[in-house]
């Protein structure tokens, strides 16, 4: 018997066809598509608007492979992170992040990550593989239920920070994005949508050619080649020289700043010439920097700099008219913070 085809792998053009192909008006498929994507349906049963035989002809051609809240955990500081199973029993995390004025969405793109960096949980999962555009979309959908439950309005902001490298998933990505800011998806703004890389030059590249409209940030941890390679080894083969003409050819043609995520550690990146390195990276291209709180994953080669070697970064780049945040860490107390997703559970 053939395997069922996933219905949500096809184009509204495509389900326009198939129903004229079996006898139907074109505008079934519409009505299909908006219970799958605007309504985010789960089950054929469900589509009121669609006769009994219609929907069991969509049971005997199609699945709809949709994800499961497997597990739920909320922080002290209300960060939840969830454990979510796949059509295929693997899981991945996502997490919302919420502030007074905003909750966040954090997505996974990959089961595992196809990256090396040695501080990060993630990369120590080997890649089993890339998460489809629907499985992408349901991770938004259900934080957005969230939010709406636990604090009383909509999701406003994305990040591609959770599990996986975005870029090594690029085509994937930008499909669930385009679903997440179509006016037949969820209708978010592109704006409110940051996507982060540790830095794949040629993809930064064909972003910028693609004009997409969302954000991007680079996790960039070090702007010494030598240093940067020996906390994150894929840097040998894609190294700072290449980023900064990627980032440099991006914002010639978008005109959009870059936001450098850093974490600084004792005794790695905490030196003078750390930070001159990294004073002298933003001078490339318009840029903030987001100093990021360390969260330590077990073994404790990685450690937290000392309060003054964050104060000199801030100091020096306030000094050279670059914007810093220090962003603390929400959820570390549920293994949802920043670089701690790895599926423990």
């Amino acid at each position: 018997m053939d395997k069922k085809k996933d219905i949500r792998a096809l184009t509204k053009e495509q389900l326009r066809d198939f129903f004229v192909e079996n006898g139907d008006k074109a505008f079934r498929g519409n009505q299909v598509y908006e219970w799958l994507w605007s309504k985010s349906l789960h089950t054929f049963e469900d589509m009121t608007n669609i006769s009994k035989e219609t929907r069991e002809m969509l049971e005997a051609n199609f699945v709809i492979n949709h994800i499961e809240v497997d597990s739920m955990q909320q922080s002290k500081d209300g960060t939840i992170k969830n454990g979510i199973k796949l059509h295929d029993g693997l899981i991945v995390e996502s997490v919302l992040i919420p502030t007074p004025k905003r909750t966040t969405a954090c997505v996974s793109s990959q089961v595992g990550c196809s990256l090396d960096c040695k501080f990060c949980a993630t990369a120590r999962l080997k890649r089993m593989r890339n998460l489809n555009p629907d499985e992408i979309y349901d991770q938004v959908v259900a934080i957005d239920k969230q939010s709406r439950l636990y604090h009383g309005h909509k999701l406003t902001n994305i990040v591609f920070m959770g599990m996986g490298e975005p870029l090594m998933n690029y085509n994937n990505v930008i499909k669930a994005i385009d679903k997440i800011t179509s006016p037949e998806g969820l209708g978010m703004s592109p704006k409110r949508i940051v996507v982060s890389t540790s830095g794949v030059p040629k993809i930064i590249k064909k972003m910028a050619d693609d004009e997409v409209k969302f954000n991007l940030a680079v996790s960039l941890h070090s702007a010494i080649d030598e240093v940067r390679t020996s906390i994150m080894p894929f840097n040998s083969k894609m190294n700072l020289v290449d980023l900064r003409e990627s980032l440099e050819y991006w914002y010639e043609k978008t005109n959009r700043m870059i936001t450098y995520e850093y974490v600084v550690w004792n005794g790695i990146n905490d030196r003078k010439e750390d930070i001159k390195a990294l004073v002298e990276f933003c001078s490339y291209v318009p840029c903030k920097v987001n100093l990021i709180e360390y969260n330590p994953i077990d073994d404790g080669e990685f450690q937290q700099a000392t309060n003054s070697a964050i104060n000199n970064y801030i100091s020096n780049l306030e000094m050279n008219d670059i914007t810093v945040n220090v962003r603390r860490s929400r959820g570390k107390d549920i293994d949802a913070a920043c670089g701690q997703l790895a599926n423990k559970s």
